[in-house]
């Protein structure tokens, strides 16, 4: 049985907008784990990065901070500062597949060299023992092989890491092919903490798979398939299927809070455009209005367009695959 899902840190989609509709609208979600924020040797975020964060903007929704650092004494700072803003518990980023990220041996290109991530934990749980905040991780299952899987859990195995998220892909993969789900077995009989399952969970049947394969997993992270479907968590706990109805009001929550928070047309026309990524997996027979919305040049051209959609066409759910994410 689920005893808790969470929604997963997507850059640039489940922002603060995203959390807050979501939250107010559909209830299954636990947890809302924040796109990453990337400490530097600054020593501070920038205004914009704090204006994302601040529980304020997050309407009520319980949320937690990523952090995306292979420096400890960053990563402190940071976490510090997370605190300060009222947050008991920050998440570290090792599984960023994006190429500038590895590079910089941040995300999951920190998991080439256990010994270094080692050394990188028992800095920051030193460096925060005694005050009240937990560390979670999410990550993948190696960077160009899993041959280091096994000594990566015994790295994870020996702090006090509350939630350890395992996304069982190689770093190489990005998001294509399928979840190794032999490797994530073998983690999960090794892990000395609790683990949470992520992976190509696009349906309440994807999730009632992975439970009968695992029945020891509790714990899902939802990533795609909860921005395609938003009901996907109510679906899962044995709710009702997602309506056209509540999409449209979801539609109008995210446009009018983007409305409220960017300038300029062009980038809300973005924000939104990114979204019907995934929303148009609910409406596979309508690729004319798809289209039709992602030509839009104006925002209320956009409207139009994107009201049609929402208000002609029925959800088509179970409609998800990861081919068309």
């Amino acid at each position: 049985m689920v005893s808790y899902i969470a929604s997963a840190p997507m850059e640039g989609v489940t922002r603060s907008v995203f959390r807050a509709a979501h939250w107010a609208q559909f209830p299954g979600v636990d947890t809302y784990f924040t796109p990453f924020l990337a400490p530097t040797a600054d020593g501070m975020f920038s205004e914009k990065e704090i204006r994302e964060v601040r529980p304020a903007v997050n309407g009520g929704a319980p949320t937690v901070p990523q952090l995306l650092t292979a420096r400890s004494e960053h990563f402190l700072w940071a976490a510090r500062d997370m605190q300060a803003l009222g947050y008991t518990q920050v998440d570290l980023n090792l599984g960023c597949p994006s190429g500038t990220v590895v590079s910089k041996h941040k995300g999951a290109g920190m998991l080439a060299d256990p010994d270094v991530l080692d050394r990188f934990f028992h800095e920051i749980f030193e460096g925060l023992q005694g005050e009240n905040l937990q560390i979670s991780v999410k990550t993948r299952i190696g960077l160009e092989d899993k041959d280091n899987f096994p000594r990566l859990m015994e790295v994870f195995n020996r702090y006090p890491i509350c939630l350890l998220t395992i996304h069982p892909r190689l770093r190489r993969q990005f998001y294509k092919g399928k979840p190794d789900l032999e490797a994530f077995s073998l983690g999960l009989e090794q892990a000395k903490v609790p683990v949470c399952y992520n992976g190509d969970i696009f349906t309440a049947e994807d999730a009632q798979r992975i439970q009968e394969q695992f029945p020891a997993v509790e714990r899902l992270m939802l990533g795609r398939g909860l921005v395609a479907n938003p009901a996907l968590a109510r679906e899962i706990r044995g709710g009702a299927p997602l309506t056209g109805e509540e999409l449209r009001q979801f539609h109008e929550a995210i446009l009018e809070g983007y409305c409220a928070c960017i300038q300029g047309e062009v980038n809300v026309l973005h924000k939104m455009k990114e979204l019907w990524n995934y929303w148009g997996c609910l409406y596979p027979e309508n690729k004319k209005g798809q289209k039709a919305v992602y030509k839009s040049r104006s925002l209320a051209e956009y409207r139009r367009t994107a009201q049609a959609v929402l208000a002609e066409n029925p959800v088509k759910n179970g409609a998800f695959s990861p081919d068309l994410l």
